[in-house]
């Protein structure tokens, strides 16, 4: 058993997180001021308006640096692995049999779009 300064019990605590579960996944600002929201991405913004640079964030976010040096067999079978969307891996079916790749921005190029 937990013990701690936390005045509310165990099952109390799971109540709470079970009535804000609805309103924590909706979407919505969980902020009682707007000041302490993030900004949303400007429209210039490479990272959002890019889909090479998503392309580059993507297979980053999913496969980390531990997945590479890798060949492309390596590449899919880690992402699948990582269970990342559809479209990355069907995206990555296009490189090359034979490519080896030391980063995501290789892949990247490997795909015939500019790393970011």
């Amino acid at each position: 058993m937990q013990r701690g300064s936390n005045p509310i019990g165990p099952r109390q605590d799971d109540q709470r997180k079970h009535e804000l579960q609805g309103y924590l996944k909706s979407g919505q600002s969980t902020h009682a001021e707007d000041f302490h929201d993030p900004e949303p991405p400007a429209d210039d913004d490479p990272a959002a308006g890019s889909a090479h640079g998503s392309l580059q964030t993507e297979i980053a976010r999913h496969l980390g640096r531990a997945a590479f040096p890798t060949d492309t067999a390596g590449l899919l079978s880690a992402l699948e692995e990582a269970h990342a969307p559809g479209e990355l891996v069907d995206n990555l079916r296009r490189l090359p049999q034979d490519g080896r790749y030391k980063t995501a921005a290789d892949v990247s190029r490997a795909l015939g779009e500019s790393a970011a």
